[in-house]
């Protein structure tokens, strides 16, 4: 049976996130956005989405009514009209308590909308990330796409919301404008003035200075703040790698504390939160400039409105109520103009956040297109392992290894021994189909398992560490209990149940005798070991390869050692040397 590649182009066809022939910043966020409003769920995203538009509208329409209300209430006062006053009153209470549910709702259902897109869209990054072992290739190639985790965990979280809030909050000061715009104008009225002996009058003036001051005020806002994109995107960064070197300075706590590596590790710490700390400064002082002025601008609107309406009170051509309804209208106007002033810092963040996604997305991308070239192994249900005319080579292109034939049979015990670098566990990496950097014809058995020198435990339960990555499930209590304590772990047959750290609470030794305990779980047609016994003492070593031999004959080892004590347990042994692989005479009879 063959592997078959998929071309990239064809991968990129059916990817649902693939940004990266998208340029202009609408079309990347676009390009983020569409795929969960065309997915299965988008029946029920557009169902809430709707209802929360007509939430969204019935409070623009409320605000409209209150618009009306304050010219009724406020002359009631300029009246002394006290039962128009309490009329009034009581036409309010009501309305203010619709204002209410109407607020409480749209929060709640943009709440859930928003955190149902977060889940789709976390879940697809997963895949994408864990697909064709982008996580380790990421790794492997030195990428400069910084802190993945960051990036689907909090980055995936900030763009969902920001993108309801902003474009809920865009679409609600459009129909904010547009219906506050007519009454505006009418309630302003003409302005008449004579320039050179000259009469001239700009009908509805109010809505021309508030068109005028709120595209100033835009405008300003911009040259103000623009320096906060970059920023925010660098914070990000900044605050990631220093999480990732915590995290990390607690997973390795022994190495360190054995080294007594607390004053270079302070040191490290201290350096990246400069760089959190330093940004965060230029942060403050950009923000500190457009705080300044959005509040001044906001302050400024407040009495502006007043100021220019006050001569056609104080004229008697409105009366109170007229007056405060112009300002209200003006002020709605002119914060639906204002938009872009009031939501700059967030528009900022919204920025940052699309282009790390966007980045991380085209690496994922560039990612696929490589791991095409990793499933070139053909694979069969049976048989040996075959390797021809084949070239090994690091990410950056050096070649590390050249193997003109190999063939490897079922049965035959074989033992790799080479120095270290010269790229025999690039061998095994490659056989595993996890080695992208390649070119040749290899063929190997689908039954096949790996050991590397550190094994991978999760933080589960010890029945789930053994089993890895099968289900626990998949073998009764009596073959844990078998397994353990032919790989002499018998203090742990108590704590299968127990859910632990392992990789801190065992020794590297300990380690890598539950990775034997998986192989013999799992009994795989060849098991590969790349030093994974390197941990022990030799007897305890001659003794891990005394049960693989007794307790799973049908398995083929081939081992990657330094020891020569492991010569007594293979049937041949290759070695590297300069860049090439090849066969020596045997040492010793097979076990």
């Amino acid at each position: 049976m063959s592997m078959t590649a998929t071309s990239p182009a064809a991968g990129a066809a059916n990817d649902p996130l693939r940004t990266g022939h998208y340029r202009s910043f609408l079309g990347k966020t676009w390009a983020l956005t569409k795929p969960y409003w065309q997915s299965e769920e988008k029946w029920q995203a557009w169902g809430l989405l709707l209802v929360i538009i007509a939430l969204s509208l019935g409070g623009v329409y409320l605000s409209v009514w209150f618009n009306q209300w304050y010219n009724d209430f406020y002359n009631t006062l300029q009246n002394k009209d006290a039962p128009g006053f309490w009329l009034q009153i009581s036409r309010f209470c009501p309305v203010a308590l619709i204002y209410i549910v109407v607020a409480v709702a749209n929060y709640y259902l943009s709440s859930m909308l928003q955190i149902r897109w977060r889940r789709w869209l976390t879940d697809v990054y997963f895949e994408r990330w864990l697909k064709g072992r982008a996580y380790y290739l990421l790794e492997v190639s030195r990428d400069d796409t910084d802190n993945p985790d960051q990036r689907i965990a909090e980055d995936i979280d900030s763009f969902t919301t920001s993108t309801l809030s902003i474009s809920l909050g865009l679409l609600s000061n459009l129909v904010s404008l547009f219906s506050f715009v007519f009454i505006l104008w009418g309630l302003s009225g003409p302005l008449s003035f004579t320039v050179a002996g000259h009469a001239v009058s700009i009908p509805g003036y109010m809505v021309w200075v508030a068109l005028l001051y709120a595209i100033a005020g835009s405008w300003l806002t911009h040259r103000v703040g623009r320096k906060l994109i970059k920023l925010n995107f660098d914070q990000q960064r900044y605050e990631a790698n220093m999480r990732f070197a915590m995290v990390r300075a607690r997973e390795n706590s022994e190495r360190i504390a054995l080294y007594q590596g607390e004053e270079q590790e302070q040191r490290n710490l201290r350096q990246r939160f400069h760089a959190v700390w330093s940004n965060f400064w230029s942060i403050m002082r950009v923000q500190k400039n457009l705080t300044a002025f959005t509040s001044a601008y906001g302050q400024i609107a407040i009495i502006f409105p007043l100021v220019v309406a006050a001569p056609r009170y104080f004229g008697g051509a409105i009366q109170l109520g007229g007056l405060m309804q112009i300002s209200s209208a003006f002020g709605q106007v002119q914060g639906a103009l204002s938009w872009l002033v009031d939501s700059y810092s967030a528009l900022a963040r919204w920025r940052s956040v699309v282009d790390r996604l966007t980045t991380f997305n085209d690496r994922l991308d560039s990612i696929d297109a490589l791991h095409q070239h990793s499933n070139r192994t053909q694979l069969q249900q049976g048989g040996g392992i075959s390797i021809r005319d084949t070239q090994l080579r690091l990410p950056n292109e050096k070649v590390l290894l050249n193997i003109a034939s190999l063939t490897l049979e079922p049965g035959q015990h074989t033992l790799i021994n080479a120095p270290s670098g010269s790229g025999k566990s690039v061998l095994l990496r490659m056989l595993a189909g996890i080695w992208p950097w390649w070119t040749g014809q290899v063929q190997r058995p689908e039954n096949v398992m790996f050991l590397p020198q550190l094994p991978y435990l999760p933080i589960d339960t010890l029945r789930q560490a053994l089993a890895y990555p099968q289900a626990a499930e998949d073998f009764d209590d009596q073959r844990y209990q078998q397994v353990l304590q032919l790989c002499k772990l018998e203090p742990f047959i108590g704590m299968l149940d127990e859910s632990r750290h392992w990789a801190q609470s065992m020794s590297p030794g300990e380690q890598q005798r539950v990775a034997i305990a998986r192989a013999l779980l799992k009994k795989p047609q060849w098991l590969f070991l790349d030093e994974a016994t390197s941990a022990l003492d030799i007897g305890s070593e001659q003794q891990l390869y005394q049960v693989l031999r007794q307790q799973l004959p049908d398995t083929t080892l081939v081992s990657i050692a330094h020891r020569t004590t492991l010569r007594a347990f293979h049937q041949q042994e290759w070695q590297l040397a300069e860049g090439r692989l090849q066969a020596i005479e045997p040492q010793a009879l097979p076990v």
